[in-house]
């Protein structure tokens, strides 16, 4: 209460000068305005009567001059008539009794032999004094006042005063009216919600924090960190309870304070960077402001969490149209923005070395290559060459970031740096680098394709430590060395050994953070099955980029294949598929998207009704918490991929599941089929196999349906992403540094 008095107060005090030094300008102005109204006419009557009034006076005429004087008097302007000794000769009736013997102006008027003028209280009013000398022969022989009603002035003056007087007590009373109701709105009731929420915290409710209630931009700094500081009350107390849990349960489940306590022990102060094309968050104009948002990639669903726990700098390519204008001159900011816990890097391509690099020699060569899904890889020279500049400049950052670091830990993501571990271990090799190849690993025949497979199999031998989701990838990668290269490959401990320098190759399959997203949204089925303006009894449920590796074409053919099979489940099924533009650069994906766009406008006009259609195609970028709904209220989810290192959209289906409910149907080619054998494994060409795992989903018993997710729920809660950093960054700090920077050549 206090401090509103002293908002309105203030705000009062700085209305109260505007307006007044405003009023006293306008009342300054007006005055001169009819100041000089009052001068015109008092000397045009003036100077209208001298000449008569002189020639009456020529002529020795008192009667004329008389006449004239009582003709031309009004009750409002007085006439007065003086001899050249300044003495009163004729005066308007109306005005002749309250002249004084003198005025000083017609004195002045006959000794200067010039007009004058002022103001002068006569009788009981103020008047307007214009006094001009009556000359003969160009000698003052008189005067001729006009005394005009200046009386009006004063009154003009106060009602101006007073009108802008009750202008500012109205004023005052509405903007105090409205500073006492964004006083309450935004400040006060927020500021109660939260002392009120951290009471609740205190007393050990498990109180979820008031949402909606911190404006950056109003409370400042002070507000931001309260904000900050009540999300990390919550998470440590979250973390507690999780971990106290988990002790009486006598599990032992790698949590994110788990995580974090195991990095502080086996880190020691020493600093991680993680590099990947991908950047955790982008920043992007959108309808003339900047928007940020998380991309449609795998990577970033399991890198994110670990970095929030783990902290550290985040070496990517900033691929947002407004991420210059969110970074500082060194691209660098924290993430996430409204609680930083880690630091993101960026790094900027010119056009040029993004198309050479990233579309041309990544996607159009090694994706390709490494997914056999009979898409002919392209390797062209000049990608090469921006391969290979890119990896450079990678280099140059992250050495920049780590100069000052003792002994860091270097975390490299994905088959767009296969140089980039030699390249950073050439200049700092005590550094320990990893390398975690995200994507599958042919045979050495397939691999061999590559005319610079010797290059890129000398870059990431240059780490300590190379990670492949599965076994298979390490054996196959283990292979293409043995075939490649001169090496001492040992087959017991997994490893490959050149000159002075072994790199360890280890299977980490990746995961996912057991909860998809914080505070998920409360949406309920019927109101997800509103906003699609549908009706369903049965919803399916697809999550991926548009990308030839996905499956998407063969998954529509069998949906096809299952309403024509089973036509009993037309106008009780949609399955909604939910796919983000990827690599629109490349015309591959652009045929990838047509191809997919006609299969579902062929199957929606072979079987749709006018209220029913069996796919609704959703092509946009989803944020995680768009697609919680989908997940937690699908009664199956289809990956059908035709070729994936992993897949984490299995993964991230489990762990919403938390109701212990519905289906995955997950193709045999996907790493997740390792772990998760209780989905409906299935062939992604087999049409009718799909089409039958689609029925055995819908009819599958719920006694069924629950004992296989609760399986998988433990796998996925066990094997979490929390799990795979642990043992990745526990394998690589157990490596010994190396104190020269001796390598293979």
């Amino acid at each position: 209460m206090k401090f509103t008095l002293r908002l309105v107060s203030a705000i009062w005090l700085s209305v109260m000068l505007v307006i007044g030094a405003f009023a006293y300008l306008q009342i300054r102005d007006e005055r001169e305005r009819l100041v000089g109204d009052l001068q015109r006419r008092a000397m045009l009557v003036s100077e209208g009567l001298s000449d008569a009034i002189e020639a009456a006076a020529a002529k020795q005429s008192p009667q004329a001059i008389e006449r004239i004087v009582k003709k031309f008097g009004q009750s409002q302007r007085g006439i007065v008539v003086y001899d050249r000794f300044a003495t009163q000769r004729f005066a308007t009736p109306d005005i002749a009794p309250f002249l004084p013997p003198s005025l000083p102006e017609v004195t002045d008027a006959i000794s200067r032999n010039t007009a004058t003028q002022g103001f002068r209280v006569v009788g009981d009013r103020t008047r307007y004094i214009y006094a001009t000398p009556l000359t003969a022969d160009d000698q003052p022989v008189g005067a001729i006042a006009v005394l005009q009603d200046a009386s009006y002035l004063e009154r003009a003056e106060w009602d101006r005063w007073s009108y802008n007087a009750v202008r500012f007590l109205v004023l005052a009373l509405v903007i105090s009216v409205i500073i006492a109701l964004v006083v309450k709105f935004s400040i006060t009731r927020p500021m109660a919600e939260i002392s009120s929420w951290t009471r609740a915290l205190r007393s050990g409710r498990p109180v979820p924090p008031p949402r909606n209630v911190v404006d950056a931009n109003m409370f400042g700094p002070l507000a931001l960190e309260v904000s900050r500081l009540a999300r990390s009350m919550q998470r440590a107390q979250a973390a507690a309870e999780q971990e106290a849990a988990l002790r009486l349960a006598g599990e032992s489940i790698w949590t994110e304070e788990r995580l974090k306590q195991f990095v502080q022990m086996q880190l020691n102060g020493r600093l991680l960077v993680v590099v990947s094309n991908r950047e955790p968050v982008s920043h992007v104009w959108r309808g003339g402001q900047i928007h940020a948002q998380a991309p449609a990639s795998g990577l970033v669903t399991a890198m994110d969490p670990v970095m929030r726990a783990c902290g550290g700098v985040w070496v990517a390519h900033a691929s947002g149209d407004a991420d210059r204008e969110t970074a500082d001159g060194r691209g660098r900011l924290g993430v996430p923005v409204d609680d930083p816990r880690y630091t993101l890097r960026r790094v900027w391509l010119s056009k040029e070395e993004e198309q050479g690099y990233y579309s041309g020699f990544s996607n159009e060569g090694l994706w390709p290559l490494c997914h056999i899904v009979h898409t002919r890889p392209v390797f062209r020279p000049d990608d090469w060459s921006y391969y290979l500049e890119v990896n450079q400049k990678f280099a140059d950052t992250v050495l920049d970031q780590i100069k000052d670091a003792e002994s860091p830990l270097v975390l490299i993501q994905d088959y767009h740096f296969a140089p980039l571990s030699a390249l950073i271990k050439a200049e700092r090799p005590d550094a320990r680098v990893a390398i975690f190849w995200h994507i599958p690993w042919p045979n050495f025949e397939a691999f061999g394709i590559c005319p610079w497979q010797r290059e890129l199999l000398l870059g990431m031998l240059g780490a300590d430590l190379i990670g492949f989701h599965t076994q298979y990838y390490c054996n196959n990668f283990l292979e293409t060395v043995d075939r490649a290269l001169e090496a001492r490959i040992d087959w017991e401990r997994f490893s490959v050994t050149r000159g002075e320098h072994t790199t360890y190759v280890k299977p980490f399959p990746i995961s996912v953070a057991p909860e998809f997203v914080d505070d998920p949204p409360r949406v309920s089925r019927t109101e997800l099955l509103r906003r699609l303006g549908i009706q369903a009894e049965f919803l399916g449920v697809g999550v991926e980029r548009i990308d030839y590796t996905k499956g998407l074409p063969e998954r529509i053919r069998a949906l096809r294949f299952f309403f024509e099979t089973y036509p009993e489940y037309r106008e009780r099924l949609v399955f909604v598929q939910l796919a983000a533009p990827s690599r629109g650069m490349i015309d591959r994906y652009q045929e990838i998207q047509r191809e997919v766009e006609d299969r579902v406008r062929e199957i929606n006009q072979a079987f749709q009704t006018k209220t029913w259609r069996p796919i609704l195609y959703l092509k946009a970028h989803h944020e995680h918490r768009d697609i919680w709904a989908y997940y937690r209220h699908a009664d199956f989810c289809m990956v059908t991929s035709l070729h994936d290192g992993m897949n984490l959209v299995a993964k991230e289906f489990v762990s919403v599941r938390d109701d212990e409910d519905g289906t995955l149907i997950l193709s045999r080619f996907a790493g997740a089929s390792h772990e998760l054998r209780d989905a409906l494994i299935v062939n992604p060409y087999d049409l009718a196999g799909m089409a039958e795992a689609v029925r055995a989903a819908l009819e599958m018993p719920p006694e069924e349906r629950r004992a296989r997710m609760i399986r998988m729920r433990h796998s996925v809660v066990d094997h979490n992403i929390y799990r795979w950093a642990g043992l990745l960054l526990s394998e690589l700090a157990r490596i010994p540094v190396e104190t020269t920077g001796a390598k293979a050549s």
